[in-house]
């Protein structure tokens, strides 16, 4: 087991695990005696994305401010695959004790809704919304071999150059519906090119073989400091403070162009209310600390807090939007 000790806030720690949760009935032997003196013992916190990602590094951010306020360890396990689905789906299955939370994703908490015929989960049923907690507005990116500097630029040349390339981490990635959803409100026609990793996408950008990128910062932030890709603009109402030169949307012309990828905090369905409340102010403080979000924005990233009762609304009108977005891309679901 790999220790990680916090970011700056204090002697919080982090600890890495592996293996899988345990049987039902040892859960419920481990469920608290007394909600007031929650929690008791260490909190298992599962990622459903690879180790190192962005979602990886936001969510160890809040975890580790978590940690040192609640006095527990917070045990993160990583467990990616099928979008997020597969961590997401044992989350889904943990007791409903307080000591599972999963931090998730756009896609596996909305879009995957509609992108897969089968979930093994429910995120409305089969999850307590604690809160979102981060937000990644979506950088648009270009290739320096493209000349192009500004978005009018882009979707100029994008009309007289039908099927420009445009890379993702893969089909119904909130990087490919945002690509998506720019062609459907500008009338570029792009053509999508998903692919396993970041690593893999991010040299064929810089060579110009796929010029186009709709990506949170850090997916493409080696290949801007490389000067081998220009930010266009930022899909959200102001400007990233890794970014300050990026115009928005709005200032590049393009108001309606709004997107972000966003993670959430969840517990299974059936944990107690005050836990649940409970967790909510631990986020809500976490998110308020400068230190977690002069963190947050290192990642291009900002803080996202809603009331548990806010967030079921709005987990439910996400997965109404990103509904839309896929019908009208035309995606095929995944089996």
């Amino acid at each position: 087991m790999q220790k990680i000790k916090g970011f700056g806030v204090g002697a919080a720690i982090l600890a890495l695990a592996l293996g899988a949760l345990g049987g039902g009935s040892a859960r419920a032997q481990d469920a608290p005696q007394s909600l007031t003196n929650y929690p008791t013992k260490s909190i298992t916190a599962i990622v459903p994305f690879a180790a190192g990602s962005a979602s990886d590094v936001v969510s160890r951010i809040l975890f580790a401010s978590m940690a040192k306020s609640m006095g527990q360890t917070i045990i993160v396990e990583n467990r990616p695959g099928a979008g997020g689905n597969n961590g997401t789906a044992d989350a889904a299955k943990a007791a409903p004790d307080g000591y599972t939370m999963v931090g998730s994703g756009s896609g596996p908490m909305a879009a995957n809704v509609s992108l897969y015929k089968q979930l093994g989960y429910d995120p409305q049923k089969d999850f307590e919304v604690i809160s979102p907690f981060a937000k990644f507005t979506i950088v648009v990116a270009a290739s320096n071999k493209l000349p192009v500097n500004t978005l009018q630029e882009l979707i100029t040349y994008g009309k007289a150059h039908p099927g420009l390339n445009f890379g993702s981490v893969g089909i119904g990635s909130s990087q490919h519906l945002a690509g998506e959803f720019f062609s459907q409100i500008t009338g570029v026609k792009l053509t999508h090119v998903p692919y396993k990793n970041i690593g893999q996408y991010v040299p064929d950008l810089i060579a110009g073989d796929v010029p186009l990128g709709f990506q949170w910062y850090p997916n493409v932030a080696a290949a801007l400091n490389a000067k081998g890709a220009k930010a266009l603009a930022v899909a959200g109402t102001n400007r990233l403070d890794i970014l300050p030169d990026t115009p928005t949307v709005k200032e590049a012309g393009l108001p309606e162009y709004l997107v972000s990828g966003w993670f959430a905090l969840s517990v299974p369905k059936g944990t107690p209310a005050p836990i649940v409340n409970k967790l909510n102010e631990e986020v809500k403080k976490a998110l308020a600390d400068p230190d977690v979000r002069a963190h947050f924005q290192q990642q291009g990233a900002e803080t996202y807090y809603l009331t548990p009762e806010q967030s079921k609304k709005f987990i439910a009108d996400e997965i109404v939007k990103y509904r839309d977005i896929i019908a009208k891309a035309g995606i095929a679901q995944i089996e």
